[in-house]
């Protein structure tokens, strides 16, 4: 590894350790992904992730990380990010979920999420996921070697606020590989040619989280689960992203959407 200004640059090596973890992930996340509906509780999503990841030879990063009970994150409706898997939460029709998982394989981390609706979601629901999917693509599409972190965050803050929409600014991307979060912060809002240039063998995190009303974020008393201030609809999807000598490489593709 090479540490240029505290952000590590990755070995082709090494990459290719991220991209078996990332994939992996991806898979875990897609599996999961079939088991959202109606009546389903968020601890049973968590449950079956565990028992997924253990099967397939791989560590949940989130479980115990800096005490954090569960394997995943499951943030529904107004819950930002860091929502907590319980019991007591059962998916109804209409619920807009945001899960999110962290593998350890090898050592190096795959990290991704996603939105899924639970049965038919409202029209304004829909159009959140959509518009956050397309800022997270915005985002992923100005990594190039050269383009700087802010041409990231103005890629996705322009594109979002434009459909009416807010960027949370308390949560933000960051640099990835056998450490779970290090450096670059990655905002989703920013101005373009601002911030640290982007060199290939640099790993991170794109994951806007977009909201309908507010961008402003409150935390409840567990101290992780993250709540949209106005208590209105939040949405979020990431992907683990390498800079490489020619643009980027998504270590994170998602079967039958990034491949």
């Amino acid at each position: 590894m090479e540490q240029i200004e505290r952000i590590t640059l990755l070995s082709s090596r090494e990459i290719e350790k991220m991209r078996r973890a990332g994939h992996l992930a991806a898979q875990l996340l897609h599996h999961l992904g079939t088991l959202v509906k109606p009546g389903v509780t968020t601890l049973q999503l968590d449950e079956e992730a565990e028992r997924w990841t253990q099967a397939h030879g791989a560590k949940s990063a989130p479980l115990g990380y800096k005490g954090y009970p569960k394997s995943i994150c499951t943030s529904v409706n107004e819950v930002i990010c860091h929502g907590i898997p319980n019991a007591k939460q059962v998916l109804k029709n209409g619920d807009i979920i945001n899960i999110d998982v962290t593998l350890i394989v090898d050592g190096y981390h795959g990290d991704t999420s996603k939105m899924f609706f639970v049965g038919e979601p409202t029209p304004l629901a829909k159009k959140l996921v959509e518009v956050t999917h397309e800022c997270r693509r915005r985002g992923i599409e100005a990594v190039k070697e050269g383009a700087r972190i802010g041409d990231i965050g103005a890629a996705i803050q322009e594109y979002a606020e434009a459909q009416g929409f807010s960027v949370v600014r308390d949560f933000v991307g960051h640099g990835i590989s056998n450490v779970f979060h290090t450096a670059p912060q990655i905002p989703h809002y920013g101005k373009r040619g601002t911030g640290k240039k982007l060199r290939a063998g640099m790993v991170f995190t794109i994951e806007p989280m977009i909201n309908v009303g507010t961008h402003e974020a409150e935390i409840l008393e567990d101290g992780w689960t993250a709540l949209t201030r106005d208590r209105q609809l939040s949405a979020q999807c990431e992907h683990t992203i390498a800079v490489t000598k020619d643009g980027y490489e998504i270590l994170t593709p998602y079967p039958g959407e990034d491949e």
